[in-house]
């Protein structure tokens, strides 16, 4: 289950990415803008504000977030990115931090592209730090403490930008990758940005009391690994993959 509010109390940190894709997006006047992955729909809104002509489409696989998103406004639906097909007239697809939840999205990726009209966007992001130490510190408790859990880890999800862009071939393709240095703030700041993402499979599969357990034994790890500086705040090097294709 997603927590829309724990997902938006990183909102600025989570949006960033988002602005930074979708500027790379060069599409004047689209028929059709479709958002994969609409979360709570706080992102989707600017999508309808830089064209407001368009129709404007968006889906989450999470009923919380699709009521967020209607709650403002957006019209979405509960859907599964990965049967999605576009329609004749989808001239944008944006699908941020998603793919990286969906098996074999290099497919996927190859498959909307053969489908989508000429000279259409397609704009994707994904985190790209699995490797990272908070990854690294979950995947080593689960190995240690609860085995049980391993088949929701996957280690490596996603591809680096030249592989998306060789996935892509045949696109005119921008690919690249930015690293965030984020200044999160709180108690067990990291703990709590990656309840609201890498974690959400974990806390589905346990009750509250192993939740409880598990966060107990994750949270001095993460502390060590990324240590509260004095004045509260916590550095939180996040990777992210961006890849940006128009189809010919």
């Amino acid at each position: 289950m997603w927590d829309p509010g724990k997902y938006l109390a990183f909102a600025d940190h989570r949006s960033r990415p988002f602005h930074e894709l979708v500027a790379r997006v060069g599409a004047v006047s689209p028929r059709r803008v479709v958002d994969l992955g609409c979360g709570p729909g706080n992102l989707t809104e600017t999508l309808g504000a830089r064209w407001p002509a368009a129709v404007v489409e968006a889906l989450d696989s999470s009923p919380e977030m699709v009521a967020a998103a209607r709650a403002r406004g957006v019209d979405a639906r509960v859907a599964d990115v990965a049967a999605w097909e576009p329609a004749p007239d989808t001239d944008v697809v944006v699908t941020n931090a998603v793919l990286q939840w969906v098996p074999g999205h290099e497919d996927l990726l190859r498959k909307w592209v053969r489908a989508l009209p000429p000279g259409a966007w397609l704009a994707m992001q994904v985190p790209g730090n699995f490797s990272g130490p908070s990854h690294e510190l979950v995947r080593s408790l689960v190995d240690s403490s609860w085995p049980g859990l391993r088949g929701l880890l996957r280690p490596s999800p996603v591809l680096d930008p030249q592989g998306y862009a060789e996935v892509l071939d045949g696109c005119a393709v921008d690919a690249w990758e930015t690293t965030y240095l984020q200044r999160l703030e709180g108690e067990d700041a990291v703990l709590e940005w990656i309840t609201g993402t890498a974690l959400r499979p974990i806390r589905a599969a346990l009750d509250d009391e192993r939740w409880a357990a598990f966060r107990g034994r994750l949270a001095p790890l993460l502390r060590e690994a990324y240590p509260r500086r004095a004045d509260g705040t916590t550095w939180f090097p996040f990777r992210r993959v961006f890849a940006v294709a128009r189809v010919p």
